[in-house]
């Protein structure tokens, strides 16, 4: 299929219009143009540009609204090509007015939606063209729309809450170690400067930490680039399958921060589980799609083996239940989930109600940490001023040491 950049003018207003079109040749695009009530004044083709249909740089709010609006426009009752072309006319993300164009083309030229959202797996990901090719086949494509976009919502509500809970810790870290640095290498010299020249005993602390200073002075560079290399590393050995496998069963289990990234794992496999069984799309199919937007190693080997399971005809309860890492509330809704026919409905609730817990737990943690930092940043910036100023209080010894 061709791209072709045309010039043309609205038969209604008189408006020309600048924009390209994807057809199997120029007669088409000709015909797709004439069908959207448009006067071709010239037209030609275009390269391809390379990786063009990759997608682009679209965070997730842009991929909210979009889809909130585009089941508005399709309940409504506008055509698919209209309501796109709206959206990509109204769209400030050049990136994403690039991609929507791109869509509407092919949707123009024969594909159906969810082909056409198909060639952009950076955008749309699998679980988003999965529900909507089940839209588009059960004829419920705006209802369908709707719940993917109250499902975006509410995992980017729940991803602003973590990032927000630990925005402040993270910050006040940071300065604190830049604080501390700053005083070691720039502040306790001076300091040792001037007890050098009394020429006394200095405390065994004070001592201490004017060594620690003599070291990050002579080695602080070494030591930022050792540290940065060091994030570096471990950045990169979990993006490898090893990595990865040994972060993510190990990181649910962690004090503190572990229950949290396993709960925050689980909202999103039950909400993921909800959305797509409500949309009508097959279990096993279901299945492989949520094991590629859980985020965990450890739990996607699980779902993995629990889709084989079912395969060969257990329940989902049953087949879950076998690994320890969904708790045993979980597989007991699960269960009367299948029981009352009403899975999807269940799913939805222990969503929201790992989503309240996290939203507790978060908001009880940052509590906790708010004096935790301040009892921290007491002891250590405390600490060093007082190992500083012990010798203040033997000034007379430094001065006039004895013997002298």
């Amino acid at each position: 299929m061709s791209s072709f950049v045309y010039v043309a003018r609205e038969t209604v207003t008189g408006r020309e219009i600048r924009n390209s079109v994807e057809a199997a040749n120029e007669q088409a695009a000709i015909s797709a143009l004439l069908n959207r009530n448009l006067l071709v004044i010239s037209i030609q083709e275009k390269l391809a540009k390379k990786g063009r249909t990759g997608g682009g740089n679209v965070v997730l709010g842009d991929l909210v609204l979009f889809t909130r609006q585009l089941a508005t426009m399709i309940d409504a009752g506008l055509a698919m090509v209209q309501s796109l072309q709206g959206l990509a006319e109204q769209t400030s993300n050049k990136a994403m007015r690039d991609v929507i164009r791109d869509v509407c083309s092919r949707v123009e030229a024969g594909d159906s939606f969810g082909e056409a959202l198909a060639k952009h797996p950076k955008v749309f990901n699998r679980l988003y063209v999965a529900m909507v090719c089940a839209g588009e086949k059960g004829g419920l494509l705006s209802e369908i729309l709707a719940r993917l976009a109250t499902y975006l919502e509410n995992a980017a509500r729940l991803r602003k809450k973590v990032k927000s809970a630990m925005m402040y810790p993270t910050t006040v870290t940071v300065v604190a170690i830049g604080i501390t640095i700053f005083l070691m290498v720039k502040v306790i010299p001076v300091f040792g400067s001037i007890y050098s020249s009394f020429g006394g005993k200095l405390p065994g602390p004070t001592l201490f930490l004017m060594n620690l200073s003599e070291f990050m002075q002579k080695y602080i560079l070494l030591m930022l680039i050792t540290g940065a290399a060091g994030v570096y590393g471990w950045l990169h050995f979990i993006k490898t399958k090893a990595g990865r496998l040994f972060w993510d069963s190990r990181r649910i289990k962690l004090p503190i921060f572990g229950p949290i990234a396993h709960k925050i794992c689980l909202a999103r496999f039950t909400r993921t589980l909800a959305s797509l069984i409500r949309s009508g799309v097959p279990i096993l199919e279901v299945l492989q799609i949520v094991t590629q937007t859980v985020g965990n190693v450890v739990m996607e080997k699980a779902i993995a083996d629990a889709a084989s399971d079912i395969e060969r005809g257990e329940g989902i309860s049953a087949a879950l239940g076998k690994h320890p890492v969904f708790p045993p509330m979980i597989i007991r809704m699960v269960s009367a989930g299948e029981q009352t026919g009403k899975i999807d409905n269940m799913l939805e609730r222990i969503s929201n109600f790992l989503d309240e817990e996290i939203e507790t737990t978060l908001s009880g943690l940052t509590t906790l940490i708010e004096p935790i930092l301040i009892v921290f940043l007491g002891v250590v910036i405390g600490g060093m001023v007082i190992c500083m100023f012990l010798p203040i209080f033997k000034l007379s010894e430094l001065v006039n040491p004895p013997g002298h």
